[in-house]
């Protein structure tokens, strides 16, 4: 047989690193997509718009279908209502903002009294006397004097002289920001009438793209992830002109000029979680600072959009669809900056549901699942993950915790945690040992962890009994012994098992293998033990050595019943079939909650006389 050549490389060749290539691969593609996404947001901005608002839509669509509306006038109707009523809030926002701005000279100079009366406090509303300056929104300012100047010397200002404007350069300063917001509502409006009217289609490409080979499977997550991202954009888009009609009637009760356009700020910023109602809160308590010479307005005004913000977020939301939109509040503040940084105040508003969306998509379609553990607030890990996580760091509080809050849940017993938990948790240890990807000095650090965490589950008192009462044969300590495998970790789970059905009410303990030594043959009593327990975690153990344990329980133990524990083994155990097909054990269970539930089927069979 050839050996493998363990030469030296020749000088100057060497091997590139394939993790590296990799890295540099994905670093090389990510930094391609963001510079497509910044050059193509004329495109691509208006085309995410279409398909959020197709997502709205398409319920709408779908009822006046059923109205006896052909499918193509359904969903031109649909369309033209939505922008129809877009261009009526934009009319009524730029009517607002032409009335305020009438008066927003004087409200700066009464912004401007409160400054120095202020002092230390002045830079900062300057500051936002500035900001409102700086978005257009402030009339023409009288001019300062300059510095030496005696008090009340007019001071004279000469306009600046200004070359004349070529008529191209007048149409594209005039014309230009009129023309941009128009081309962008055009395609919108033509996208969204495309994708209603080929959603069918669309989401074949998808299902296809995703996973045709399951295809039945894919097709059912698309269609329900479809369903979940429509009934929870109508949602949010419902509640938040409720918000801004309800907030838009306070503020005019309460005597705020251009109450309708706080209000609509109010609602559009609601689309951006955490930091949108602060930046909506803004503008209007600025202004209300100028409005009213002394403070009540301002703070008023403050109070109703922080309450009726409370109210909609911790009243009406969870009633409708529940508080939570699927997000981690980190993922929703990196989304809202990336895509503000990329498509400018039309990403900060559309970051929240744009990210609701891909989370969906990869809850349901497993292809796109990596959306879901980047972007989404379920936990990264699964329980046994963590339980296995927290006892690779030494983390034994943790595990208590851990322990804690599963078994305080609505019928959470120690079998059902041992089995969806604990086990499996060192099932994962186990593998890792068995592969030798686990150091011994890291495998005594999960040894005592999980020993410490069985010690606090042994001290705490048992929960009532529920099912028949046990009787006293199977009651007294030692009825049943807990014996572990050859495995590293198959004591702990013998500890686990016998505090499992002592919860039950059983007398269970657990036992070390050593008992199964000739030296120490008189350590289980036949005539106390109804039922011996053989634990094991399937990668520490072979199917030799778990048969010759159980030869030595039965010659050992004549007459009592004796059962193996395989935790945590799939269907598909090669150590399973073959036990099951020679083992010499009374039966086989794979969990817990089964050696529960076949100690309970066997305390109620009469007892035979043993022959000893």
């Amino acid at each position: 047989m050839a050996l493998p050549d363990r030469s030296p490389a020749a000088p100057g060749l060497v091997a590139a690193p394939v993790p590296s290539a990799g890295v540099a691969n994905a670093l090389i593609c990510a930094a391609i997509i963001v510079a497509a996404l910044y050059l193509g947001r004329d495109v691509l901005v208006p085309l995410v718009l279409a398909v959020l608002l197709a997502f709205v839509l398409a319920p709408v669509a779908r009822v006046l279908q059923r109205l006896r509306l052909g499918r193509g006038l359904a969903v031109l109707a649909a369309v033209l209502t939505a922008f129809a009523v877009i261009g009526g809030i934009g009319v009524v926002i730029g009517a607002q903002l032409a009335e305020l701005a009438a008066d927003l000279p004087r409200y700066i100079q009464v912004i401007r009294a409160k400054v120095g009366a202020l002092g230390d406090l002045g830079s900062l509303l300057g500051r936002a006397g500035g900001l409102l300056q700086g978005l257009g929104l402030e009339g023409p300012l009288a001019p300062e004097a300059p510095a030496g100047t005696p008090p009340g010397t007019p001071v004279i200002v000469a306009a600046p002289a200004r070359p004349e404007a070529p008529v191209l350069t007048l149409l594209r300063s005039v014309v230009g920001p009129v023309l941009h917001p128009l081309a962008t509502a055009g395609l919108v409006i033509f996208f969204t009438i495309l994708v209603l009217l080929n959603r069918e289609d669309l989401r074949d490409r998808l299902i296809r793209l995703a996973g045709a080979r399951d295809l039945h499977r894919t097709m059912t997550a698309m269609n329900d992830a479809a369903d979940r991202l429509s009934r929870l954009f109508l949602a949010q888009v419902a509640l938040n002109a409720g918000l801004a009609v309800a907030v838009s009637a306070v503020l005019w009760a309460i005597g705020l000029p251009s109450p309708v356009l706080w209000g609509i700020l109010v609602g559009l910023m609601r689309f951006v979680p955490f930091i949108g109602t602060p930046i909506a809160l803004i503008p209007p308590v600025v202004l209300a600072l100028g409005v009213d010479p002394g403070w009540t307005l301002a703070i008023t005004t403050f109070a109703v959009i922080l309450v009726t913000e409370a109210v909609m977020g911790q009243v009406f939301e969870p009633l409708l669809f529940g508080k939570r939109t699927g997000l981690s509040p980190l993922s929703i503040i990196l989304s809202a900056s990336f895509w503000a940084l990329l498509w400018g105040p039309i990403g900060l508003l559309i970051a929240t549901p744009l990210t609701v969306g891909l989370v969906v998509l990869g809850r349901h379609v497993p292809s796109f699942e990596f959306f879901d553990v980047i972007l989404g607030n379920r936990p990264s890990l699964q329980p046994e993950e963590t339980f296995y996580q927290r006892a690779l760091d030494g983390d034994a509080d943790g595990l208590v915790d851990q322990a804690t809050i599963l078994l305080a849940e609505e019928g959470g017993s120690l079998a059902t945690y041992g089995d969806t938990v604990v086990l499996k948790g060192l099932a994962l240890a186990q593998a890792d040992w068995a592969r030798e990807a686990m150091e011994p000095e890291r495998l005594e650090v999960v040894r005592r962890q999980v020993a410490t965490l069985m010690d606090d589950l042994a001290d705490r008192p048992p929960p009532a009994v529920i099912g028949e009462p046990v009787p006293p044969g199977w009651a007294a300590p030692g009825a049943i012994v807990c014996v572990p495998g050859r495995g590293q970790l198959d004591d702990l789970a013998a500890r686990l098992a016998a505090a499992a059905l002592q919860h039950r009410g059983f007398g269970a303990e657990a036992e070390t293998n050593a008992v199964l030594d000739a030296a120490h043959l008189g350590r289980l009593d036949p005539g106390r033990v109804r039922l011996c327990l053989l634990g094991l975690v399937e990668d520490g153990n072979s199917v030799a050595g778990a048969r010759t344990f159980l030869r030595r329980l039965t010659r050992q133990l004549p007459g009592t019943h004796v059962i193996v524990g395989l935790w945590h083994a799939p269907p598909d155990s090669p150590m399973l079939t073959a036990l099951r097909q020679e083992g010499p054990a009374e039966a086989i269970v794979t969990s817990l909650r089964e050696a529960i539930a076949l100690c309970d089927a066997l305390m109620l069979r009469p007892e035979v006389p043993s022959a000893h």
